[in-house]
């Protein structure tokens, strides 16, 4: 079977796709991704900022280090803490975050940055923090293929990228049906080279883990 487009959903933020929803009311369109990646995957977009409840344009908002642990507040009002505000909002996006095969984060934001996100203690940041729907995004769909768009213009990282997303894709269609021995080491098969590409030892402890599992499966 072909993959169709319209089946792979991916979640975008926002503002990759020229939608002007950023602070300062303005957007970070992505040629990229809007020319070539749109031709194979259905978009999702989000921003996480603006569908919790904030304005745009509105005062731009950073991490920091606290007394709470890292915090997001409003960059000149470090009273005004939004981190529940976003993380709310976060809860009530899993009736389609399920849905999707990957996603495609805006780096460097406090609520969308994949990694390296600046944190501030007093004015020094350093880069050691994730934006707090990322943060969202790794720990309850740790499977789900995450990337950000400045990774994307390297050649083996958008490769990686979009292949994972086939796969998981694959993967999310290959399990509505019923678990057999044969369709377990058939859809192994096909991908145990892919595996291979990317970690061998780990890819021959993946496939003893087949082994074992299909001979529980015909044990059932």
């Amino acid at each position: 079977m072909i993959d169709d487009k319209h089946e792979i959903k991916v979640g975008i933020s926002s503002c990759l796709l020229g939608n002007e929803v950023r602070y300062d009311g303005g957007h970070k369109s992505n040629d990229y991704i809007r020319q070539t990646l749109s031709q194979y995957f259905e978009f999702k977009p989000f921003c996480p900022e603006l569908e919790s409840g904030m304005s745009v344009p509105r005062p731009p908002i950073q991490l920091r280090h606290t007394e709470q642990g890292i915090r997001c507040v409003v960059v000149k009002d470090h009273e005004r803490d939004v981190t529940e505000q976003l993380q709310s909002c976060n809860q009530k996006q899993d009736h389609w975050l399920g849905d999707l095969c990957g996603y495609i984060l805006k780096n460097g934001s406090p609520s969308c940055g994949m990694e390296r996100v600046k944190v501030y203690r007093n004015e020094h940041p350093d880069r050691s923090g994730t934006g707090i729907f990322a943060q969202y995004l790794k720990d309850h769909y740790p499977l789900l293929p995450i990337e950000e768009e400045g990774r994307l213009g390297d050649a083996k990282l958008r490769e990686n990228f979009i292949q994972r997303v086939y796969v998981y894709h694959r993967w999310k269609q290959f399990s509505q049906e019923i678990i057999t021995p044969s369709r377990l080491q058939t859809f192994h098969s096909q991908h145990k080279l892919i595996a291979m590409s990317h970690e061998q030892n780990m890819a021959r402890s993946l496939s003893q883990q087949v082994a074992n599992a299909t001979k529980k499966i015909s044990r059932k």
